[in-house]
């Protein structure tokens, strides 16, 4: 009897996700984002910004998110995989109204070379500048984001560190329906380059492994504050995460600190203006 024996196959739960829509729950929140870039703006330069570029943008989840903010505001991102940014169309950029997404560009296009009007704000976050590995790279490109903003724009930078941040280890984090695991998998001190992956896990205990991997610098704040300095910025912050009194961990909230802590693991804004 034809089939006897066989048992249909059945779709795994890492079968039917979308590595993108993953990434954007367990490693973006745009509205905390676009939250602090407004309240700094408005505490540093006091005045609302309209015009914001996001570099190294990805899905363009935060550039959505400005868009929605304002009837005023218009978003440009930059970003050079073509898929990603294919995905962010389909997916994010149609989600806005009609008139939204006229206020929206997404450019196919290296954050080097990309031209746009001067912008109030330009992001380059989740440590995607850190995929330039070298001291050159990084300088010319905080030279070229001086050059892109406005007199009295800023520069929205993260950064993380601590001593668990050159360590060759794994950090899982549990969300709704899957497992989020941040790995890094390799550290070298001669150059300070690292690779990192981003697996994720699902209850019937189907897995993407590397669903993410990024070979890139760990660099530190003075160095990252030093290039800042020499690209002609001299209003710099530095903006640390609070910790939970309970657990320890980070909650989200962000202060600004002449001095840091020697924690295990720390997560900061930096912010520049001329």
């Amino acid at each position: 009897m034809a089939g006897r024996g066989r048992q249909k196959a059945t779709a795994t739960m890492a079968d039917l996700a979308d590595r993108y829509d993953l990434y954007q729950q367990s490693v973006q929140c745009p509205e905390a984002d676009i939250d602090f870039v407004l309240e700094q703006f408005h505490i540093l330069r006091r005045r609302k910004p309209h015009i914001l570029r996001e570099d190294f943008c990805g899905t363009a989840y935060t550039a959505c998110e400005w868009v929605c903010r304002d009837d005023k505001n218009r978003a440009f991102g930059v970003d050079l995989d073509l898929e990603v940014l294919d995905w962010g169309r389909q997916n994010n950029v149609k989600r806005l109204t009609k008139v939204q997404q006229g206020r929206i560009s997404l450019m196919h296009a290296n954050v080097m070379e990309a031209e746009t009007p001067a912008v109030d704000v330009l992001l380059a976050m989740n440590f995607s500048y850190w995929t330039l590995l070298t001291r050159r790279r990084v300088q010319a490109y905080f030279n070229r984001v001086y050059k892109v903003l406005v007199d009295d724009g800023l520069l929205f930078l993260d950064c993380y560190g601590g001593y668990d941040a050159p360590r060759e280890i794994k950090e899982r984090r549990r969300l709704d329906n899957f497992t989020y695991v941040w790995h890094q998998e390799d550290f070298d001190p001669l150059t300070s380059e690292m690779k990192c992956n981003i697996h994720f896990k699902f209850p019937d205990k189907s897995r993407i492994k590397k669903a993410f991997s990024y070979k890139w610098r760990l660099w530190t704040l003075p160095e990252i504050r030093e290039m800042l300095e020499e690209a002609g910025f001299s209003d710099i912050h530095i903006y640390w995460e609070q910790a939970d009194e309970k657990t320890g961990e980070g909650n989200g909230e962000f202060e600004e600190v002449t001095r840091g802590s020697a924690d295990p693991g720390w997560i900061t804004y930096v912010v520049a203006g001329r």
